[in-house]
């Protein structure tokens, strides 16, 4: 009897489209049939995400019906009204994200539910805000994010208008499991959808509020009316989403020099101009600072595909330097921070960022007198603050919330990370610096010398093929039975095993419970707040690293870096 995988495979190749069974007929590599077939698209709370192709480990037009047949019975089981609301969805600039998001629509609107789409590509949190303003009780966005251009993803928010939380997806899981991928989903021509008023196509109605909602993250309108035009800006959207909201919020702000690289306004898929259209990849900035030069820019801001995380760049003596996840967060922090304290501050407000985060957010929210939360890594969990806070309320405001991987957030009128408002409140913040005469690494320098020189880097540990994943959770129970008391002459404080919820402190063995749900993630404590972590992704076969060092100045800072990245580096030979 063939194998499961083969067995699903000439499944496909009979009962698939013509295009697909052609595509799959021509592949005589038995490897990539299994690698295709011997799993299924793993769905879950990021929804999915995989390379484009045929198959069921594939990102395809049937992976997403049934995902979408999946997401349409969990709400149907919740009654009428919910039904009513419906789903809000939009999709960015990557090979068949239009196709996917009507797909979707057509699909949800068989099953009876009233969707809303965008009439085009448009950025991540616009869906984010599209699901609140509209009140429907899901969204869903066509993105890989910044993955590759041969990738996809099919991410889910909840009626909040964050991502959907781990129960909730639990349950969309469920239904797509029961689901067949040929014969157990509804589909509708898009003709009847619209004439039905199942579909409705969003344009300016929904877009001009969000767009007035970025606006009113600046703190200073003054300022900004003001000086903005002083500034000059260099802006990359990658070939993605986020060009005509990005230039839109800042023009219509008062930044009015504001410089495109016009090569990379241009959607494209492929991403014909860079080689990863990620802004945490500098090589991707070269166009940029070549424009930069000629104009004599001050800033360059890059946003990714889906325009939810923003890379920063900043003009110095020597040129232009790139600010790190950490370094454009901890900056807007403390700016947003020193804005609202003339206004007044109470103990009651917060800021939020993640475990893998720098640890200077604690002692800049403690200088201001505010709290500091922290949570997982995904901005669905800085979302669950926020919600947290407006159902239970104390009194104090929702300020500022980032994660290191260049995500940020300045307000609740979305509930996920946001490149279009970040681009604007980086230009207020680098106008307000520059009118007194400093540059945003100068004013990084300050912080700097102020609670001390913060290090952070960030690097994967890739295992890919088909045992990939099981070797990678081999290696992190491994370490979480046996966690490093030193790597080196490094000696490690204490270890936090949030796959148990316990910190054991090596010194007196103590052991205390952690305060967040368990999850995948294993951190060990370095002096002043430094920290080594392992995590696998949760949407690529990898394990990510992140190192934290805090130095008495740069060179300090970049040794102790350094030495800890060569120690842990053995481990992982």
């Amino acid at each position: 009897m063939p194998e499961q995988y083969r067995m699903e495979y000439e499944r496909w190749c009979r009962e698939a489209d013509e295009a697909t069974k052609a595509e799959l007929l021509s592949m005589s590599d038995e490897k990539e049939i299994k690698e295709r077939f011997y799993k299924e698209l793993a769905f879950g709370t990021a929804g999915l995400r995989g390379i484009l192709g045929a198959g069921c480990n594939r990102m395809n037009m049937y992976t997403v019906r049934r995902a979408t047949q999946g997401l349409a019975n969990y709400i149907l089981q919740k009654g009428k009204d919910v039904q009513n609301h419906g789903v809000a969805i939009a999709y960015d600039c990557r090979h068949f994200s239009k196709q996917f998001a009507w797909a979707a629509a057509t699909v949800l609107a068989a099953n009876g539910i009233r969707v809303w789409i965008y009439a085009e590509m448009e950025p991540t949190p616009a869906l984010s805000f599209a699901v609140r303003h509209l009140s429907t009780t899901a969204g869903i966005m066509i993105t890989a994010s910044h993955n590759p251009a041969n990738y996809n993803g099919y991410k889910v928010y909840g009626e909040d208008g964050a991502q959907m939380n781990v129960s909730d997806s639990a349950i969309v899981l469920s239904f797509i499991n029961k689901t067949d991928i040929f014969n157990g989903v509804k589909d509708m021509d898009v003709e009847e959808a619209e004439r039905k008023g199942l579909i409705t196509v969003i344009e300016e109605d929904v877009l001009a509020p969000y767009l007035e909602a970025v606006k009113q993250c600046v703190q200073n309108p003054a300022l900004v009316t003001n000086q903005g035009k002083d500034l000059t800006i260099v802006y990359t959207p990658f070939h993605g989403a986020g060009y005509k909201a990005v230039m839109r919020s800042l023009q219509e702000s008062g930044f009015t020099s504001v410089y495109p690289v016009e090569a990379q306004a241009v959607p494209d898929p492929d991403f014909s101009t860079v080689k990863s259209p990620n802004p945490e990849d500098p090589a991707g900035f070269a166009m940029a600072i070549k424009l930069a030069h000629e104009k004599n820019a001050d800033i360059i801001i890059g946003t990714d595909p889906d325009s939810d995380r923003i890379g920063v760049l900043c003009k110095t003596e020597d040129g232009y330097q790139v600010l790190n996840g950490n370094q454009t967060g901890i900056l807007l922090m403390d700016y947003v921070l020193s804005q609202r304290a003339a206004k007044g501050l109470v103990p009651q407000d917060y800021v939020v960022s993640t475990i893998v985060s720098t640890n200077m957010v604690q002692s800049i929210a403690a200088a201001y007198g505010v709290k500091a939360y922290q949570v997982y890594t995904g901005f669905k969990f800085i979302a669950g603050i926020i919600k947290d806070h407006e159902m239970n309320p104390d009194g104090g405001s929702y300020l500022f919330g980032f994660e290191e991987s260049f995500g940020y957030l300045p307000g609740t009128y979305a509930r996920d990370k946001d490149a279009v408002s970040a681009s604007l409140l980086v230009c207020e913040m680098a106008t307000y610096y520059k009118t007194q005469g400093m540059t945003l690494v100068d004013a990084l320098g300050l912080l700097q010398k102020k609670y001390g020189y913060y290090l952070e880097y960030t690097e994967s540990v890739y295992m890919e093929g088909i045992d990939g994943m099981e070797r990678m959770q081999a290696l992190l129970t491994q370490v979480s039975k046996n966690p490093f008391r030193k790597l080196g002459d490094i000696e490690f404080l204490a270890f936090r095993n949030y796959q148990e919820g316990i910190r054991y402190e090596f010194s007196t063995n103590k052991e205390e419970p952690l305060p967040l749900e368990p999850s995948n993630v294993l951190y060990f404590e370095l002096p002043k707040g430094g920290f080594f972590i392992m995590r696998p992704s949760g949407t690529e076969p990898k394990i990510k690293l992140y190192f934290s060092v805090v130095g008495e100045n740069e060179q300090d800072a970049e040794e102790k870096l350094l030495a800890l990245r060569r120690e842990t580096g053995k481990k992982f030979a």
